[in-house]
């Protein structure tokens, strides 16, 4: 039998990404999201199409949902689509995704005849309970902040569809993983376990919490709200969080704990001396021009807990978030990928915050590796064209099968793509080296080895600029794509004089530096 067809808006996200390769063996999956499926790095798959939308447009969500339904419809929708920020400030994207690109998805529904709209909100959505009390299922979306006030609107718009878009709402935690990908919450690990002037500072008694939710509990969760969906009032709450919080001044005693770093006791300063400091710092990050994380919005927060009780949407939904994925027994293993990986670390948390605020050669090596495959593709067959006479370019490689010239791109590739990431050179200079001195004694000539190398380079930056993400990206590329090459050019020629004994002179380099 055909598989239920399952939309999942916001797709490039978080937590869209992981419902992706999820729900990928259960259900046919339509991917929307603004980004393409490559440069989001979605899984492929089958079971999942992917559609290039942006829910804030009516006439790109229209045309989404044609194709959809002119190729059987669907069965259920999980909204995830949002815009959302620490800054606390009244972005427009709040009005434009959240509010109007929730309306025009649900105008689309209308005609799919679903069994299930699923629209993702969020237990922040709520005021902080009173202490001594928690918040539940009937608890009412009162926050006052931004993001609350934009969920509140989605969540209210879904009675306007009750009669024709049947509709659940649910709220999730803090969703994290074992790599953090919260942003808050790296922030906070980040500066204690800093040497800077704050990093044993806590607000109030540090007695701020939140509830969190294992990315793995996602796909779980989902797919039990989906099974269960009939067990589901229209526009019904559902809550997919423990009944359990963290406080920061317990983060910080695990943080250390497992950072090995047991003796650092935390300071704790008064509740309206943190307020004082919080205004002060932003003030100055104000006249400076560059702002910290934690802005006057939050200290309201200070020493208030949002505590939860979800225990009727457990049982509604047969489902119990899992002891050993709450925060308290994860961030061992946070901390330990902050050692062991602090590139990949510091790669996944600046990716779930705003994409205009990676590094440049993080955004460079993203691109890259997006689009690898059409490198490769292209590197090979200038190569292959290449040697194909006796005066072709690259003639020294004709006794090598086409196999043998993949294997060789793709470790010189993956050379490229790590001294990229890492703003390091070494390993591909070694790599150089080691490579020029094989060459040499095969009687490779030099300006062979240095003709594929600035091939890789010319068709990496062409691919690359053919994206729209590559825009302004000119001399990030040229400084950690083409210079990271021209090093290497310049150890295979340090090699090849070595070991001739002659002077080799080299007109292939590069003069100037893009604008």
């Amino acid at each position: 039998m055909p598989l239920p067809r399952l939309i999942i808006t916001g797709s490039s996200g978080f937590i869209g990404k992981r419902l992706l390769d999820g729900l990928k063996d259960r259900y046919e999956v339509v991917g929307l999201a603004r980004r393409s499926q490559s440069r989001c790095g979605a899984p492929r798959h089958d079971n999942i199409s992917w559609v290039q939308t942006d829910v804030g447009d009516r006439e790109s969500v229209a045309a989404a949902f044609r194709m959809i339904r002119e190729t059987g419809g669907a069965d259920y929708v999980i909204h995830l689509a949002a815009h959302y920020d620490f800054t606390g400030e009244d972005h427009p994207e709040y009005e434009r995704t959240n509010v109007e690109g929730l309306r025009h998805v649900l105008d689309e529904c209308r005609n799919l005849d679903l069994q299930r709209f699923i629209f993702t909100s969020s237990v922040a959505a709520c005021r902080f309970p009173a202490p001594g009390t928690r918040l539940d299922e009937s608890s009412p979306p009162d926050g006052g902040h931004v993001y609350a006030r934009s969920k509140r609107l989605g969540e209210e718009m879904l009675a306007e569809y009750r009669d024709e878009v049947p509709s659940a709402i649910v709220r999730l935690a803090a969703v994290f993983s074992d790599w953090c990908e919260y942003t808050p919450l790296h922030v906070f690990i980040e500066t204690w376990l800093s040497k800077a002037w704050n990093s044993r500072i806590l607000g109030g008694r540090g007695a701020s919490a939140i509830p969190y939710l294992h990315a793995r509990e996602l796909t779980p969760f989902f797919s039990r709200v989906i099974r269960h969906h009939q067990r589901i009032a229209s526009a019904q709450v559902v809550i997919g969080s423990p009944n359990h919080t963290v406080s920061h001044l317990e983060l910080y005693r695990l943080v250390h704990r497992y950072a090995g770093l047991d003796n650092r006791t935390p300071i704790l300063m008064p509740a309206p001396l943190a307020r004082v400091g919080v205004w002060g710092r932003d003030l100055m990050g104000r006249l400076l021009g560059r702002r910290p994380f934690e802005r006057p919005w939050m200290v309201e927060y200070i020493d208030e807990s949002l505590e939860v009780d979800a225990s009727r949407s457990h049982a509604l939904l047969d489902w119990q978030p899992r002891a050993r994925l709450f925060m308290d027994r994860r961030m061992a293993f946070l901390i330990e990928h902050r050692k062991t990986d602090p590139l990949e670390w510091a790669q996944r948390n600046e990716a779930v915050q705003k994409r205009v605020r990676l590094r440049p050669n993080l955004r460079v090596h993203r691109l890259l590796e997006a689009h690898q495959e059409e490198i490769r593709r292209r590197v090979l067959a200038e190569l292959l064209a290449g040697r194909a006479d006796e005066g072709g370019r690259f003639r020294a490689t004709k006794q090598v099968s086409p196999q043998v010239l993949e294997w060789r791109f793709t470790v010189a590739w993956r050379h490229i793509l790590n001294s990229v990431r890492a703003q390091e050179r070494g390993l591909f200079l070694g790599y150089c080296r080691d490579f020029a001195s094989t060459r040499f004694a095969e009687g490779v000539p030099v300006v062979e080895i240095l003709g594929v190398l600035r091939l890789i380079e010319r068709t990496a930056v062409a691919v690359v600029r053919e994206d729209p993400d590559a825009a302004g990206l000119e001399a990030a590329l040229y400084a950690h794509l083409t210079m990271t090459i021209e090093f290497g050019c310049d150890q295979v020629i340090e090699v090849y004089e070595d070991l001739s004994g002659e002077e080799i002179a080299d007109e292939g380099r590069p003069t100037s530096v893009p604008v």
